[in-house]
């Protein structure tokens, strides 16, 4: 009789660490990209999720950093912003409500950190002078008002010693209602969870989002072209770093095992397309080179793995096509134009 009471107690402690380990976990240093959706709100339809402590620690990282300029510049930011990101900053949580393609998108950021909320906001206090507080559900909400700013004012909370949210009024509140347990996080949402299933939550960044139907048959009748993707209900993407190869995959779920071959046959044709552009350029032949697409009766997959020495030729031809700016870069917006100017007078070189 001993000997059952005893089991049955050891079976009830595992199943109670088990449970803490789900539910909890949101602490820097031991929270993970999972743990970390327990704080986003059920309403979204997408998720972006970065290991920052991961991403900064390879070793293409640490090469970078030895560059005097690059380093000059990290050990000014970590001056400005009291923290070293290499160290007390282990993850970037986004996100996003809304239809996916149209100005009524929202989102909420969460970074989950080891930091000092009295420097922080010190900081904040010194660098925006007009500051409105206000207590939301226990919490404080500061807002940012500038009235050289248009649109919504930028706000953001010190959820915990851990984690801080920034977004707008909106999207702040929202993520402080789940912190609070007074709303469903991300993980009670049944269509996101069909992405999830699919999704690598291991890596160092990864993402999931739900398409509406209705906004693909709408483009689809707009543009042919992309009538295969009327099936898509959902997207999952991830992106590592190992054995000094970048990995990524890009997976749509949803559609027909005919609507998914049709889609993966256009990838390959875009991919011919492209191998036709490049063929006089190595670094970018053996860039596309390292495309695989693939379909199946629920998914269409596009996997790439580029070796780290692949990745040091097209940051060199970076260098000295567009001065080490991607055409495509974001940009500040204040240096937006003078920016693309730069690059189109490169380019004409």
């Amino acid at each position: 009789m001993k000997r059952n009471i005893r089991i049955s107690l050891a079976i009830l402690i595992a199943v109670g660490l088990v449970s803490c380990v789900e539910q909890g976990g949101l602490k820097a240093g031991s929270a993970t990209g999972k743990s970390m959706l327990q704080l986003i709100p059920a309403d979204s339809r997408g998720v972006l999720m970065i290991d920052i402590h991961r991403a900064l620690t390879t070793d293409t990282v640490e090469k970078a950093l030895k560059d005097e300029k690059m380093k000059q510049k990290y050990d000014d930011f970590v001056k400005m912003a009291g923290l070293d990101p290499m160290k007390d900053v282990y993850f970037l949580a986004v996100g996003l409500a809304g239809s996916p393609a149209g100005h009524e998108q929202e989102g909420a950021l969460i970074l989950n950190l080891r930091y000092n909320k009295d420097q922080l906001l010190a900081k904040l206090k010194e660098a925006e002078k007009n500051i409105q507080e206000e207590t939301y559900n226990g919490l404080t909400i500061y807002r940012v008002l500038d009235a050289k700013r248009t649109g919504v004012p930028p706000a953001g909370a010190f959820l915990d010693d851990s984690n801080i949210v920034l977004g707008n009024d909106k999207t702040v509140r929202a993520v402080i209602d789940v912190h609070r347990k007074k709303a469903d996080s991300v993980l009670k949402n049944v269509e996101m969870g069909k992405v999830f299933k699919a999704v690598n939550m291991s890596a160092v960044g990864w993402g999931a989002f739900t398409v509406p139907p209705d906004k693909i048959k709408k483009a689809a009748e707009q543009n042919p072209m992309l009538k295969p993707l009327e099936g898509v209900m959902g997207l999952a993407m991830s992106f590592d770093y190992a054995n000094r190869n970048l990995i990524s995959e890009i997976q749509s779920l949803g559609g027909t095992k005919e609507q998914n071959k049709q889609l993966a046959d256009t990838l390959s044709g875009f991919k011919a397309m492209g191998a036709a552009y490049a063929a006089k350029d190595p670094v970018l032949m053996d860039l596309l080179s390292t495309l695989e697409i693939s379909s199946g009766p629920d998914y269409v997959k596009i996997y790439s793995s580029i070796p780290s020495e692949l990745l040091e030729k097209v940051q060199k031809m970076a260098q000295e096509r567009f001065g080490g700016k991607l055409p495509f870069a974001v940009q500040p917006p204040k240096e937006e134009k003078k920016e693309e100017k730069k690059a189109e007078t490169e380019i004409k070189k």
